[in-house]
């Protein structure tokens, strides 16, 4: 097939051409019938006005498959300037049930679990794949971004031999008749890949079994982690992402409306965060209400959609979590804020093996189970730390959309496994 896209048919005046796409809408009128063809590109419009070809487009359905071929013409009210007419109509595929909801529309009629049940064909819809489009987007600048930066992409397990990193909410399976475990992240794993590649990233699915039903949370989610070697603090992390950051704004650009990055965002220490919050002094994390309020004093006071909250408590952090060398209770760990809403966790960790061994006897842990993972400290790593940032959150709250579901295209939470 010889076809054209809908973006390219300004560069065919007055030309025969060939489009195929899905009829996205139909409007028929007396004199004259329209046919709004829609392809990955956009809408191309088709005048259709002799009488066999006009039958033909009563007896179609919306999201019917065609193929026209026709005549490129000017004309300034058409989508882009140009129209299709005297078209030859093929059908390449029917429609089979009527559909559940409309798609021409400005929005989705359906309410959201309905638009669920169907995402085959709600993620047609042109803000539900325009926010898969920026989270492609987003990810390939993240991806040039760190490659820039001596980062080597790879690619780790996302089947362990033991829940190890975030207690109790993991997915157990069965592995060829012993017990695994979905990855919660790749954490581990790219922490040992600094011993090899000294900076490394991996852009792959984790695995959360966390029993929250709230609008910011998904049982599996987009995770955009790197860890780099040969760092002072978690400072340099910061440093790092807030480029890398950037550079994903940057690749995003043509798709969205994006905020600027400042080339060095503000950041406050936990323990001021609580009080600019409004929160209790003795509070050992920041609740989503401090979150949105910590966001609103740094557009408030910084001019930034974006804030990092440092030092937070050892208590709350993973085991791998390196202390603040000055004040021990809290770490070298940080999240990052987008517009009130956590959507990176990140920091500095551990990186010689007594100090892992000390830091899991503290916890009451036993050492075997992580076996290999310690093996690395054995042999030498260098100071690093990295950060993970969630993809379907970022694209959320990049679009202002409330639940990370319809930035998602097929989702699974609490209580959705279908699509």
């Amino acid at each position: 097939m010889q076809r054209i896209l809908s973006s390219q048919l300004t560069a065919h005046v007055r030309e025969t051409v060939t489009i195929a796409g899905w009829i996205h809408r139909r409007r028929l009128l007396k004199a004259v019938a329209f046919l709004i063809v829609r392809d990955a590109e956009g809408l191309s419009q088709v005048v259709v006005t002799e009488p066999a070809a006009r039958t033909q487009l009563e007896e179609l359905t919306e999201e019917t498959v065609v193929e026209v071929v026709a005549t490129v013409t000017p004309n300034e009210q058409a989508p882009g300037g140009v129209e299709l007419t005297e078209p030859k109509i093929r059908v390449l595929s029917g429609v089979a049930a009527p559909l559940p909801f409309e798609l021409h529309r400005p929005a989705i009629g359906a309410a959201l679990p309905t638009q669920l049940d169907h995402a085959a064909l709600a993620l047609r819809h042109p803000t539900r794949r325009s926010a898969l489009r920026i989270a492609a987007a987003a990810t390939a600048g993240f991806r040039a971004a760190l490659t820039e930066q001596r980062f080597v992409e790879i690619q780790t397990p996302k089947i362990v031999a033991s829940a190890t990193e975030s207690g109790a909410n993991v997915f157990e399976l069965d592995y060829f008749g012993r017990p695994g475990y979905l990855a919660q992240s790749p954490q581990f794993y790219k922490q040992l890949m600094v011993g090899v590649f000294e900076r490394v990233f991996e852009v792959g699915p984790v695995f959360r079994a966390e029993p929250s039903d709230t609008v910011r949370h998904l049982a599996q989610y987009t995770s955009l982690d790197a860890e780099m070697g040969f760092i002072a603090d978690h400072r340099d992390v910061m440093a790092m992402l807030t480029r890398t950051l950037s550079g994903m704004m940057a690749a995003a650009a043509p798709f969205a409306e994006v905020p600027p990055v400042p080339s060095e965002i503000p950041a406050v220490h936990f323990t001021e965060a609580l009080r600019i919050a409004g929160a209790p002094a003795d509070e050992p994390d920041l609740a989503p209400a401090h979150e949105r309020a910590l966001g609103e004093w740094a557009l408030r006071e910084h001019g930034s959609e974006f804030v990092y909250v440092t030092g937070y408590p050892m208590r709350k952090r993973p085991f791998y979590t390196h202390p603040d060398p000055a004040r021990p209770a809290y770490s070298n760990g940080f999240d990052l804020l987008f517009r009130g809403l956590e959507i990176v966790t990140g920091g500095q960790r551990l990186h010689r093996w007594t100090d892992y061994v000390e830091a899991l006897t503290r916890a009451g842990e036993p050492l075997e189970p992580y076996a290999g993972y310690l093996d690395g400290f054995r042999y030498g790593m260098p100071p690093h730390g990295g950060w993970a940032i969630g993809l379907e959150r970022f694209v959320a709250r990049l679009t202002g959309t409330a639940n990370v579901r319809e930035v998602t295209a097929f989702p699974r939470d609490l209580n959705r496994i279908t699509p």
